[in-house]
């Protein structure tokens, strides 16, 4: 394979994960608005933070609230993580490597490509939670294609690997968030207002049902972080994402026989993850432990690209 195609592929992956991603940052924004004691800008400056776009929305000179953020996290198309910017990138990666995808795949990216500005004018005038469902539906609808239609070979590994290292870094991200932003001052951990929010947080990444399943407990902080951070059967779980790329990784090596950087790397994140109870993580600092993580995959991201020469 080209390294131009491959990079396509894993850049599709990352860029409809990304999309999924922000739609429900902006999704449990509007939750947290509507918890007592809501603290309206405070809540929304999460969003952002969360986003990893802080520093772009800070250079536009913009208040932070509902209406600028919304704008910017969904429609600004100067802002490459935007939802709208992430469509678009990933439709036109697919254009250019049309015959690596399938008609499936392919069609629900252009599909959404003309319904776009439709669903963005919607959004724009009030609806929306009517965009971000509609995004989610496409996101959706794109990873059912690739699983369901793609060969397995060496195109889908490179639109796994993309969405799972994406996938690790929003779950990092949206953990470190909360855990360091979010709680106002005064309040107790683990009080009314807390638990909302980690039920809201749970509610963002369709996770209140397995919480339910596994643990038995009332909700509590340190066990949606265990959920979130190192629970294997949870898909979006931080270690989760890394035994998918880790086994991307393999079918790669398998198959051209190309091992480096990010092989190495990969190994380094499963061993700090691996047997290493969440008491540990509490005690040591989650902020430092997710702050080390997201370096960590941070590199992981420049050693495939260094590995398979994007």
């Amino acid at each position: 394979m080209l390294s131009r195609t491959a990079s396509s592929l894993y850049w599709i992956g990352r860029h409809i994960e990304r999309a999924d991603f922000v739609a429900r940052l902006i999704e449990a924004a509007l939750q947290f608005e509507l918890l007592p004691q809501a603290r309206g800008g405070d809540d929304w400056g999460s969003a952002v933070s969360s986003s990893g776009a802080m520093d772009r929305f800070a250079t536009s000179g913009q208040v932070i609230n509902r209406t600028n953020v919304i704008a910017f996290l969904a429609f600004d198309q100067d802002n490459p993580g935007s939802i709208m910017s992430c469509m678009e990138l990933a439709r036109n990666d697919a254009r250019a490597i049309r015959t690596a995808i399938t008609r499936e795949c392919f069609e629900t990216l252009n599909e959404a490509h003309l319904a776009m500005k439709t669903h963005v004018r919607r959004g724009k005038t009030g609806d929306i939670q009517g965009f971000i469902d509609w995004i989610k539906t496409v996101t959706r609808g794109f990873e059912g294609a690739m699983h369901r239609t793609m060969l397995r070979n060496d195109s889908l590994w490179f639109l796994r690997l993309g969405s799972a290292i994406e996938r690790a870094d929003n779950t990092a991200r949206l953990l470190d968030v909360k855990y360091h932003c979010l709680l106002p001052q005064g309040e107790e951990v683990g009080g009314t207002h807390d638990q909302a929010q980690w039920t809201a947080l749970l509610r963002s990444v369709s996770a209140v049902t397995a919480y339910r399943w596994i643990y038995r407990d009332g909700l509590k902080p340190w066990l949606v972080a265990d959920l979130m951070i190192l629970r294997r059967e949870m898909p979006r779980s931080l270690a989760a994402c890394v035994d998918e790329a880790a086994a991307m990784l393999a079918c790669l090596r398998a198959d051209g026989g190309r091992t480096g950087a990010a092989d190495r790397q990969i190994r380094k994140i499963q061993t700090s993850l691996a047997k290493l109870p969440i008491d540990d993580v509490i005690k040591s600092g989650l902020h430092e432990f997710l702050q080390e993580f997201l370096a960590d995959n941070n590199q992981l991201g420049r050693a495939v690209s260094d590995q398979f020469l994007f």
